[in-house]
């Protein structure tokens, strides 16, 4: 599997959350893109021990990502519907430029603004 990169500004980093009995860790990093007309945020996985890489970041880096991309299918039965989910992991990241101002805590919840009636969605 190839691993590909994207850039972009620190817009959120979430608290790492466990799962099951085997203690899966995830933690998210959401980036920012502006990109012309609209802005992108991306949603970033970082799994298990690169949970804590993500300790050093603050909200308004400027980073680089390596990431993959993994999917998975689910179906709760034969005759359900079958969906399909992907993700972008992230299995490292460079600092490009450090954010000016103060971090933003784990619990900060992203400013959407007011909406865009003339949005396409």
């Amino acid at each position: 599997m190839s691993e590909a990169t994207v850039t972009g500004q620190v817009h959120l980093i979430e608290q790492t959350k466990s799962f099951g009995q085997k203690g899966f860790r995830k933690r998210t990093v959401v980036l920012e893109q502006v990109t012309g007309r609209f802005t992108n945020y991306l949603p970033l996985e970082f799994i298990a021990d690169s949970c804590d890489m993500v300790d050093n970041l603050s909200v308004g880096d400027t980073i680089k990502v390596t990431y993959r991309l993994t999917g998975r299918k689910w179906q709760r039965d034969e005759q359900s519907e079958v969906k399909y989910f992907l993700s972008a992991e992230a299995t490292d990241y460079e600092l490009l430029k450090a954010g000016e101002g103060a971090a933003a805590t784990p619990h900060d919840e992203p400013d959407f603004g007011p909406a865009d009636e003339s949005a396409p969605f």
